[in-house]
């Protein structure tokens, strides 16, 4: 199996991060929201307009992806899968 696949797949683990954690910092290569979940504050270096994804309420199945390295769930449950 491909580096790539095994990212897709998960093996190199995930964080759970909740609303009771405050902000968590790590190298992230994808959130997937399990229980509909809103970000007070997400940094990544790739993306543009990240800001726009602050302070909104995201459907639990929604994932998305990128060079995340902190983020900070004000409510809800994701799961930040480890790059």
């Amino acid at each position: 199996m491909s580096r790539e696949a095994a990212l897709l797949q998960g093996n190199n683990g995930y964080h759970v991060v909740n609303s009771g954690e405050g902000a968590v910092s790590g190298n992230f290569r994808w959130i997937q929201v399990i229980q509909d979940a809103t970000f007070s504050d997400i940094t990544d270096s790739t993306a543009t307009n990240v800001a726009d994804l602050e302070n909104i309420s995201i459907a639990a199945g929604i994932g998305f992806g990128g060079n995340i390295t902190s983020i900070t769930v004000s409510a809800g449950t994701v799961l930040a899968y480890h790059q």
